[in-house]
């Protein structure tokens, strides 16, 4: 069974993002072994400048490694990745799971997103939407497309 990691910057303070994610991490359990690991996220002034946002991303990659798990794929998700059909990330999770790499690790920065240097260790860059999201709402919506892809390799009529 393919491992799952999804490693988040932030918390998931609303209560109906909280019930989404328990929502898709509950379907994930017949397809997967999820864990989803939250991190704090640093915290900045109103208006940071670029040497802030820099020691923030950079504390943040610090914690991001101390819990990255080890071996497998890391896909970092970020404005600047590739995108990708939910046919296709499908396709890419199972081909990573046949090559050996059943464990997959997904990177969700905070409000300021992922450092660069997190960004070029990642396997796979990863872009969503050339629009730009809450860092909560892309984790939901990180959930759904895995669930969806899981069940886009079992076959099932959930992707239409």
């Amino acid at each position: 069974m393919q491992k799952i990691t999804v490693l988040c910057v932030g918390k998931l303070k609303e209560k109906f993002y909280q019930e989404a994610a328990a929502e898709y991490a509950k379907r994930l359990g017949r397809h997967c072994k999820l864990e989803i690991i939250e991190l704090p996220e640093s915290r900045l002034p109103e208006d940071p400048s670029a040497a802030e946002i820099q020691r923030a991303l950079a504390a943040e990659a610090a914690a991001i490694r101390e819990r990255l798990p080890r071996g497998g794929a890391v896909i970092a998700l970020c404005i600047e990745g590739k995108p990708c059909s939910s046919v296709e990330l499908s396709r890419r999770m199972q081909e990573l799971a046949v090559s050996g790499k059943s464990q997959l690790t997904f990177l969700i920065g905070g409000s300021v997103g992922l450092s660069e240097d997190l960004k070029r260790q990642a396997d796979w860059r990863l872009s969503m939407s050339p629009m730009t999201f809450p860092h909560h709402l892309a984790r939901i919506m990180l959930l759904e497309q895995i669930y969806r892809a899981c069940q886009i390799a079992a076959g099932t009529k959930y992707h239409k």
